[in-house]
């Protein structure tokens, strides 16, 4: 039995929200010297695969890659690949803070602006009180920044470095450093560091019960317009993609 579904050549392995949470437990727990990339898979992450090599590269060489979104998991199970079920950046660092919170797991905080970041650490520190933050900084630096940043997480050593800059320029960011950035494991989020501040409302359960969250966002933000018309273009490719000859 293949343990991987396809989806237009990117492998997502066929594993939940707590098997995924497990491995990634079993990470923090060994010494390793490399930094464990988990990238969360969404449509618009697959669709840049097929032209970007260097994005293709980094998604290929990571230690995971998570079924972000209905779509993915809609047209495995429509192409026989039979993925369990969603395993989204947002719901798995919930997972992670709660599993965190008993093991007393170290996060660091990259990402969203300042009053976010601000709001996120309050919120976590409250709701998870047995982690502990590393540090944060916002999502907005230059240059000379940057290389304290980094300095700042080499020398947190964090268990967990979350960075919410959106995908794919996470992603990048992550590949860039991460033979410096000292962390054991690295996860892009896009925007759930909003949602944990409370500055961008999340679907309802039922919403996300019906996976019509995309139809939430779009109703809340009107503007993401352009950005969701990738999803039926992702639908159909991927429904009709074939395999190269190599």
């Amino acid at each position: 039995m293949k343990h991987t579904a396809d989806i237009m050549g990117i492998p997502f392995p066929k594993i939940t929200m707590d098997q995924s949470v497990q491995i990634l437990s079993e990470v923090v727990e060994k010494a390793n010297k490399e930094l464990f990339h988990v990238v969360t898979g969404n449509p618009e992450i697959v669709m840049s695969c097929q032209h970007d090599k260097q994005l293709r590269s980094i998604v290929d060489e990571a230690g995971l890659v998570t079924a972000d979104g209905i779509g993915i998991v809609m047209v495995s199970r429509l192409r026989g690949g039979d993925l369990p079920e969603r395993v989204t950046g947002c719901d798995l660092l919930y997972k992670l803070l709660e599993t965190g919170n008993r093991k007393r797991w170290s996060f660091y905080f990259l990402g969203a602006d300042e009053l976010t970041s601000q709001r996120c650490a309050e919120v976590i520190r409250s709701d998870y009180p047995n982690l502990t933050i590393a540090g944060r900084h916002n999502g907005y630096f230059n240059e000379a920044e940057e290389g304290r940043i980094i300095e700042e997480i080499r020398s947190a050593a964090p268990d967990f470095l979350i960075v919410a800059l959106g995908a794919p320029y996470a992603e990048r960011w992550i590949y860039k450093h991460k033979d410096i950035l000292n962390a054991k494991i690295a996860m892009g989020v896009g925007g759930s560091l909003d949602i944990i501040a409370g500055t961008v409302k999340r679907a309802p359960k039922a919403w996300q019960k019906y996976h019509v969250e995309w139809l939430f966002r779009l109703i809340n933000q009107p503007s993401r317009w352009k950005r969701q018309l990738i999803l039926p273009r992702f639908a159909v490719k991927a429904l009709l993609y074939r395999e190269r000859n190599v």
